[in-house]
């Protein structure tokens, strides 16, 4: 652990929190108290929410929670009072090819190592209340059958915070000690990965413990013979699942490398989940500082137009400004090569931002091969097409490299006070219509097309009564279009959706377009191989 982190006390002290408000867990982090959303140290003072997204990545990312984390430093070196809600890590990236996801250099979120391995067992809960559900499930199947489930249209999966791609198609077992066949014995079944199990889009949609209690007992497993809807309440389940989620629901608190108090809660992917942190952590943030920085999943087409079109509706919390972090390398990798051949995709992303009617701020995030001669030319793109722009050398400088990017938000929040943003699609569209709407305004395709078991999916969620819900649409992080290796900005395609399914706890449909896995493997030379720990107990080789 590192020796020069504030005590959790002190961090709290710049939030003006009571003792009663939070729970010491460790000397450097805690919990926060659901009283924060009844009452706020700071009287009715609102703050204003900053989204934190990006141009598409490469594999390895370019540094846009590293840029966040950057910016609430800055913010706060230039005498705001700021906070940071960041997603907590799942283990599949951090021991696959991506790594850890608690910033690095000079700004990162700390504890970086807990953050990363197990934090105050919010995974480990949500992973377990998964797993009851599906535990209740086949003891209901081997126990008679009471409510005449369809083995066959049982759709809960399995859950794992791992990367494993043996578990994306596994056979299920429920014969009796006798040999006797029971309902359901021998039937297909599958595992995802914790960040995309629906009770992780539950928690962090959720905004309280009862509206918590009502979204799971929604929860549809499957149907019955008859074709009608089987829920999680059905099976009587609700109650247990919430016990093990009462204390994942509160908010984890923690600072950045500098002390600058930031809360780390819940983990859903934005390529084939929502991709953001938990509403609660946003609510209670804007209640405590002036400023929230927020980051989204990925780029603007995944984990941004998913906070603008489910998560905004949804809480009632509107953004001020949004933050396009990019750099040279994702650039030129859009252009197969030449940079400004890539400019494209950067022009494209600037306009998915504006279409929702935010302002945008793009931060251009430095890496050391960057020449002067290439940056250059990316600040001219930007002063061309009107774009407000900073350099960011936050992993660098912490704080002090992101001075410029602070003031330049300061600078377009207070000369935009009166933003209006607008979504995609109206609550009364077809789900259709919704997700047309998304590939066209947002991805740029044609069009879409739907395969025949998508089709008769998305009617019988509609016969059932969740028509109505909007999108959650799962597909590549590495590219606007549905086919990974598409650079740049393409147009002329049809997004192809291959699937539709049904999240009725989160309140959305799921959405897969293309081939998308939602269990991840582990690449052949994985991150793990690097992760130790020395001689003094402590973890090394994760950032």
């Amino acid at each position: 652990m590192k020796k020069n982190l504030l005590p959790i006390e002190a961090v709290a002290a710049k939030l003006n929190l009571t003792d009663d408000l939070y729970e010491r867990r460790t000397p450097v982090s805690a919990k926060l108290s659901l009283e924060l959303l009844k009452q706020s140290p700071r009287g009715d003072r609102r703050g204003k929410l900053i989204l934190v997204t990006a141009t598409s990545p490469t594999a390895s990312g370019e540094g846009k929670t590293v840029t966040s984390i950057g910016l609430v430093q800055g913010l706060e070196k230039i005498g705001r009072t700021a906070i940071i809600t960041s997603r907590e890590p799942s283990l599949g990236p951090v021991f696959g090819m991506k790594g850890g996801a608690a910033g690095g250099g000079s700004s990162q979120i700390e504890p970086a190592e807990k953050i990363n391995l197990h934090f105050h067992g919010d995974f480990h809960a949500i992973t377990s209340a998964h797993s009851l559900l599906s535990a209740l499930i086949d003891s209901h199947l081997f126990h008679g059958n009471e409510l005449d489930l369809d083995p066959d249209a049982v759709t809960w999966p399995r859950a794992v915070d791992m990367n494993d791609r043996a578990l994306r198609n596994i056979v299920v077992s429920v014969t009796a000690p006798d040999k006797r066949q029971r309902d359901g014995s021998n039937r297909a079944a599958s595992f995802l990965i914790t960040a995309a199990s629906e009770i992780m889009a539950i928690l962090s949609l959720a905004s309280g413990r009862d509206d918590l209690r009502r979204r799971i007992a929604r929860i549809v497993i499957g149907q019955n013979r008859k074709g009608e809807p089987v829920t999680a309440a059905d099976l009587r389940a609700t109650g247990p699942m919430l016990a093990l989620l009462s204390e994942a629901i509160l908010p984890n608190l923690a600072q950045t490398t500098e002390g600058t108090p930031a809360m780390v809660h819940c983990g859903p992917f934005a390529n084939i989940a929502h991709g953001t942190s938990s509403v609660i952590s946003h609510e209670i943030g804007l209640r405590l500082a002036d400023y929230v920085v927020n980051e989204t999943g990925f780029a603007s087409d995944l984990g941004f137009e998913k906070y603008m079109d489910l998560v905004m509706p949804t809480s009632g919390i509107k953004p001020s400004v949004a933050v396009l972090v990019t750099t040279v390398q994702s650039l030129r990798n859009q252009g197969e090569g030449d940079l400004e051949r890539g400019f494209a995709h950067l022009e494209k992303h600037i306009a998915i931002v504006r279409g929702f009617h935010l302002p945008v701020v793009v931060a251009i995030n430095r890496f050391p091969n960057d020449t002067f001669a290439e940056l250059e030319t990316l600040h001219q793109f930007c002063e061309d097409h009107g774009a407000s722009f900073a350099l960011s050398e936050a992993f660098a400088k912490g704080g002090e490299g992101a001075v410029d990017l602070a003031n330049k938000i300061v600078e377009v929040i207070d000369a935009n006070p009166d933003v209006e943003p607008t979504t995609t699609y109206a609550p009364g569209d077809s789900a259709i219509d919704k997700i047309t709407k998304v590939a066209r305004s947002v991805y740029g395709a044609d069009g879409i097309e739907l395969s025949e078991g998508a089709r008769q999916n998305l009617a019988r969620f509609e016969r059932w009564g969740f028509g109505h819900l909007p999108v959650c649409i799962a597909k590549t992080q590495y590219s606007l279009s549905d086919d990974p290796k598409r650079m740049g900005a393409p147009t002329g395609w049809t997004l192809h959706v291959t699937d539709v399914a049904l999240s009725a706890g989160a309140g959305f449909l799921v959405v897969i377009a293309g081939s998308m896995m939602l269990m991840p493997g582990l690449p052949k030379v994985s991150r793990a191989l690097d992760i130790d720990v020395d001689e003094d107990g402590e973890i090394i080789g994760m950032s």
